[in-house]
C-alpha cells in the first residue's frame, strides 16, 4: 500500500482516535473519521507488544496491508481509519486475517 494512503503523523493518528466513531471484533477494533475532502481513505495501523516480539507484529501488521489492499476497491473512499490488532490477532493465517478484517470493516461501514 502506497505511503499516501497512511495515517503517518501522530497528530492524525491521534485526532482519528480521539474525534472517531469506534467499532470492534475480537480480533481488531476500528476508528473511523469521515473527511469528505478527501481523494482516497488513509490507514493507520497498531499492533501491540501484547502481541508478541518485533517479528510478530511485523508479521501481523504485513497480512493487515496484503488484506487492506486486496481490499481496496471495495473501501469507502472519504474516510480516515485506524486498524488496532488485538492480542488474539497473533496466531491467525492470511485468511483469517481478511475475513475478521472484512467483518470489522462491515461493522464499522467502510466496506461495502
Amino acid at each position: 500500500m502506497r505511503k499516501s494512503y497512511r495515517v503517518k503523523k501522530e497528530a492524525e493518528f491521534q485526532k482519528v482516535f480521539t474525534k472517531g466513531k469506534s467499532c470492534a471484533n475480537r480480533q481488531f477494533v476500528i476508528y473511523m473519521l469521515e473527511k469528505p475532502e478527501q481523494k482516497h481513505f488513509r490507514v493507520g495501523i497498531s499492533v501491540g507488544k501484547k502481541i508478541g516480539n518485533a517479528v510478530a507484529r511485523n508479521w501481523v501488521k504485513r497480512r493487515i496491508r496484503q488484506s487492506l489492499t486486496e481490499l481496496k476497491p471495495q473501501l469507502k473512499q472519504d474516510c480516515d481509519f485506524l486498524v488496532i490488532a488485538r492480542p488474539s490477532a497473533a496466531g491467525m493465517s492470511t485468511a483469517e486475517v481478511k475475513q475478521h478484517l472484512i467483518h470489522v470493516l462491515s461493522l464499522a461501514n467502510i466496506i461495502n
